[in-house]
């Protein structure tokens, strides 16, 4: 008797532990948009505070001098991976782009999110992309097959790997 008291009340401890919310660490969205969105704005992946927030002259700026930056960022998207959200592309103040990548292919934003102002977290590094990644990108922007195959050197560029992001309404 005492032993099956044990194993219940054993079982209903487990149970009971296994069904609250972890409060550690960061909180997550509840978006899981995959592909376009009725409602674009909010926040995907790690909550983030739209606080000490660095521009991206700032941040090229970090990354030239010591390699990374780790922080928050705003900008613009302007391209988003067409499949799923899975990547998007912001402007720099040289006219380059970055490409911005989510932490453990984690979360995604909505494919149709391009041209809306955007607040980031995560981490820049400089980093050398090569060729099949670069092909990759391009036919996921729906470039055309001589489009892709001209994809012949690697790129050095600043890439993003965000935890979270805010996507603004636009103005």
């Amino acid at each position: 008797m005492k032993i099956t008291s044990l194993v219940i009340l054993t079982a209903i401890l487990g149970l009971s532990a296994s069904c609250q919310k972890n409060t550690e660490g960061s909180q997550k969205t509840t978006y899981e948009v995959v592909g376009e969105a009725e409602v674009v704005p909010g926040n995907y992946g790690d909550l983030i505070e739209d606080n000490e927030v660095l521009s991206t002259g700032e941040m090229v700026a970090k990354v030239e001098a010591e390699g990374s930056f780790s922080g928050k960022i705003s900008g613009e998207i302007k391209e988003v991976c067409t499949k799923k959200g899975c990547w998007f592309a912001m402007e720099l103040p040289n006219g380059e782009s970055m490409r911005v990548t989510f932490k453990d292919y984690g979360f995604f934003i909505p494919t149709n999110s391009q041209g809306f102002p955007i607040v980031m977290e995560g981490v820049a590094t400089l980093s050398e992309t090569d060729v099949e990644t670069l092909r990759h990108f391009a036919e996921d922007q729906g470039k055309s097959k001589e489009e892709v195959e001209a994809i012949t050197e690697p790129k050095k560029e600043i890439t993003f790997e965000a935890t979270g992001v805010v996507i603004k309404p636009k103005a």
